[in-house]
């Protein structure tokens, strides 16, 4: 059975069709998972976490999160009219994410402190794009984003 808890109620309709689409999805592939939602104003986050023991880790690869995702936001965006921005999470799968990303970063200014202009990143989301800025940043780097649609992507330099 899956519990859904909203912590927020700024966007309770985007956030509660998700919820609703996610708990089928999982009924679907018979899944057991708890949904937490939350909004900051801007964006909504829907959260999918079990206990360890789960089998949810088939779903927290990144590129099938990225993807439910882009289902989640288009079974939103049916029912509202209106686009939407929200991030989904499972098992943790944002957060190893932003590890990864982070990792990635120190390897590029491991490089370019060794004299390399410039570090190119595989296109990415306007979210992990955004995560690499923060990041760069963070670290005393120059970040801007180059490309269009799905070839957009970071640059790092050191100046």
């Amino acid at each position: 059975m899956t519990d859904v808890e909203t912590t927020t109620s700024t966007a309770p309709d985007e956030g509660d069709i998700a919820a609703d689409y996610i708990e089928e999805l999982l009924d679907i592939c018979d899944l057991d998972g708890d949904i937490d939602i939350e909004s900051d104003g801007e964006r909504t986050q829907v959260s999918v976490t079990a206990s360890s023991d789960s089998n949810l880790r088939v779903l927290a690869t990144p590129d099938v999160v990225a993807a439910l995702q882009e289902l989640t936001r288009l079974a939103v965006q049916a029912k509202t009219g209106e686009f939407s921005r929200l991030i989904l999470d499972v098992g943790g799968s944002r957060e190893a994410r932003q590890r990864e990303l982070a990792e990635r970063v120190d390897a590029a200014l491991a490089t370019l402190e060794k004299g390399a202009s410039r570090y190119e990143f595989e296109p990415m989301s306007s979210y992990e794009r955004k995560l690499v800025h923060d990041l760069a940043s963070e670290r005393g780097l120059v970040s801007h984003s180059e490309g269009e649609g799905k070839d957009r992507h970071t640059v790092l330099t050191r100046d």
